[in-house]
């Protein structure tokens, strides 16, 4: 009968511990679970909201290009100064690195890229870009914006930051190749994760939109002088024409994606530029063509740049004339695809559905647009996301890259409040797996 009782007791402090166990699991989940919906009203608070809002103006007003965001850098340093944050300066030119939490590992990044467009913004309002032929016609104006205001709202929270949140502000995304620069400045070199967004013109107000695995194209540019011999249109037998040895590589390009690539391997070439002559009776003596190349493997980026060659200098030849092809692989390097963690993308569903409802956290197909936010993928796991702007009493919005992009400002609480909120609770979830590995360390040892 004793040893019954033992056993019994036994039973009984066995199952309180499993109820405890179980009781702080649960509250654990909870107290994560209630952070992004926290971040995100703090977000839309008056003060805060329009403090974003304010910011997104002055660098709208004032678009910089890749690797000329002088004054984009200092107005970001100058609000980080009055937040209290700490940064490095400068980085990959104009690019600045700001930290807030502890200091400490674990690491975990969010990215926002500065660079502006050159074109003429055709929006008539207010706060218009004042700088002819340059225009914040990407958004890039609201993702530093965003990540400003996580900065705020991971400042104001820094107790419960278990490690520290990098900022990544990023020059010359569009085609520079920021992002690559920042990596070979060494600063992301800790990094256990680094996230980043980018707003969508036809995604609804307070959804997001994304998929684990490839989401975006890797890609490249180029750019073909074909060069023949000029004369009179009316005797064309004296003279090698450019011309027609330029329509036909254009022909000839379209032929290494219906007729050489895999059709599950989804590929573009698409020739964009054409320059020749400028007379109606003359045949130049040189064509310039340029376009893009586009895929979701390396391996079909290395080979379809290498066909590009052949083709374009292979058809010149055919033609009578002499081709030469540049990659502007120093100015505009190829893209990496963008390729989404698949543990990442767990972590975004958990934190964007916590804090928009699982209901607006859509899947999407990839698209073959290209980001240099590929670049960080390729070294660190990375995440990118598309968050939405789309409200009806704003009528039909005009995509990224048109002289008529506008900006709902709404959206400017959700980007910042998500940011935070994917590193907050990154951090806190991988606390747990750092303390298991320093105890297996110690008894090690």
């Amino acid at each position: 009968m004793a040893s019954l009782r033992w056993v019994s007791w036994i039973l009984i402090a066995h199952l309180f511990v499993l109820t405890s166990v179980h009781s702080d699991s649960s509250s654990n989940s909870e107290n994560l679970a209630e952070i992004p919906i926290k971040f995100l009203q703090f977000a839309k608070e008056p003060e805060l909201f329009d403090w974003m809002v304010g910011i997104r103006r002055k660098i709208h007003e004032n678009p910089e290009l890749g690797y000329e965001e002088f004054e984009t850098s200092k107005l970001i340093r100058a609000e980080l100064d009055k937040l209290g944050i700490s940064y490095k300066y400068p980085v990959a030119g104009t690019g600045v690195i700001g930290f807030v939490g502890s200091g400490q590992p674990p690491f975990v990044a969010v990215r926002a890229d500065m660079d502006a467009l050159a074109m003429q913004e055709l929006v008539e309002w207010e706060h218009k870009s004042k700088i002819p032929g340059k225009m914040h016609a990407c958004g890039h104006d609201a993702h530093v914006a965003m990540v400003l205001g996580a900065a705020k709202i991971l400042q104001k929270h820094s107790e419960e930051l278990k490690g520290t949140v990098v900022l990544v502000f990023q020059p010359a995304e569009e085609g520079g190749g920021g992002a690559k620069k920042i990596i070979e400045a060494g600063v992301l070199d800790n990094i256990q994760a680094i996230f980043g967004l980018h707003i969508a013109h036809n995604i609804p107000l307070g959804e997001v939109a994304a998929r684990p695995g490839p989401m975006l194209a890797g890609s490249g540019f180029f750019e073909a002088v074909i060069s023949g011999k000029g004369g009179h249109a009316a005797i064309p037998q004296h003279s090698i024409d450019p011309l027609l040895a330029a329509s036909n590589v254009i022909v000839s390009l379209q032929h290494l994606v219906s007729r050489e690539a895999d059709p599950l391997d989804s590929q573009v070439v698409t020739v964009a530029k054409f320059q020749g002559g400028g007379a109606f009776n003359v045949i130049p003596d040189s064509v310039t063509i340029g376009g893009t190349f586009r895929a979701f493997l390396k391996d079909s980026l290395v080979q379809l740049k290498q066909r590009i060659k052949e083709v374009i200098t292979g058809q010149a030849s055919v033609h009578r004339c002499n081709a030469t092809v540049d990659f502007f692989e120093n100015e505009k390097p190829i893209f990496p695809p963008t390729v989404n963690d698949k543990e990442l993308h767990e972590h975004f569903q958990s934190v964007a559905g916590d804090m928009l409802g699982i209901d607006k956290v859509k899947d999407m197909q990839p698209l073959m647009g290209s980001e240099d936010f590929s670049f960080y993928q390729d070294l660190i796991p990375g995440y990118f996301f598309f968050l939405g702007m789309e409200n009806e009493t704003w009528g039909r919005l005009d995509s990224v890259h048109s002289p008529y992009f506008r900006i709902n400002e709404d959206a400017l609480p959700y980007g910042a409040a998500l940011h935070a909120s994917l590193a907050t609770r990154y951090l806190l979830e991988l606390q747990p797996q750092v303390t298991s590995l320093e105890e297996k360390r110690h008894d090690e040892l």
